[in-house]
């Protein structure tokens, strides 16, 4: 047996998320349903992020085992032939059999984009976030430096998500705007449930004026998902970079 890893890329509108759910189209079922075929044996992906319904990816990481002949790097040619349009794998090799995406210390980033503007723009509603109220972008940065570093995100996980910690740190944080688009990019050692949607729907909320910058220091001391912003919509989200660190 050897085990490959993948780096995937997807649009997500179609699909109800990375992770296997019975019933629905999800990239996991897309890349088991693929592999298989392909491999003429079962195959289960184990994937390093496990993206919400809508959101997309450019380099999501999964690994596989397998015992076929076919060299690693030449999986990722044969895969492309079998998957759908908006799945594309970007590269395939072979790695240590004890890899594993999930329990290495690495670091994910991820940008949230925001179309401002009068009206919506149709060839970008499926990648970006639509609001015509103006954003004041100085604000949302100020309210961007309250969540650099280590903290509880408590207040920025959604309600009922079961985890063992809800500390989480954030290396980078940044709003940028170019033309009537505002990406804010953050990159961390790991989030949580829809940490990053809410992390965009609050410093919206600090763009549009409803809240103060230094409101966002409260909102994490608070540890209440109900201080927090609303969670932004899935499309608007994509995850850019992936970097492993350290086994």
């Amino acid at each position: 047996m050897k085990r490959v890893k993948l780096v995937v890329a997807y649009d997500g509108t179609a699909y109800h998320g990375w992770q296997f759910q019975p019933g629905s189209r999800t990239i996991e079922g897309e890349l088991n349903s693929a592999l298989g075929a392909l491999l003429q044996e079962e195959v289960q992906v184990i994937g390093a992020s496990r993206t919400d319904s809508g959101v997309h990816a450019l380099c999501n990481v999964a690994v596989f085992d397998t015992d076929t002949r076919i060299p690693a790097d030449k999986i990722s040619y044969a895969l492309n032939q079998r998957l759908p349009e908006d799945i594309r794998i970007q590269s395939s090799e072979e790695v240590e059999g004890d890899f594993h995406p999930r329990h290495c210390n690495s670091r994910k980033t991820y940008e949230y984009r925001i179309l401002n503007t009068r009206f919506p723009i149709p060839t970008k509603r499926l990648y970006a976030h639509f609001t015509y109220v103006p954003l004041d972008v100085q604000k949302m940065r100020q309210a961007a430096a309250y969540l650099t570093g280590e903290h509880d995100f408590k207040s920025f996980c959604a309600s009922g998500a079961v985890v063992e910690s809800t500390i989480r740190t954030i290396y980078e944080l940044s709003v940028e705007k170019t033309g009537d688009e505002i990406v804010i990019r953050v990159c961390g050692s790991g989030f949580l449930y829809n940490m990053v949607r809410i992390i965009a729907g609050t410093l919206m909320e600090a763009g549009r004026g409803n809240i103060s910058p230094e409101n966002v220091k409260t909102i994490l001391e608070a540890k209440n998902r109900q201080m927090a912003g609303p969670t932004a919509q899935a499309c608007g989200l994509t995850l850019v970079k992936y970097d492993f660190l350290s086994q």
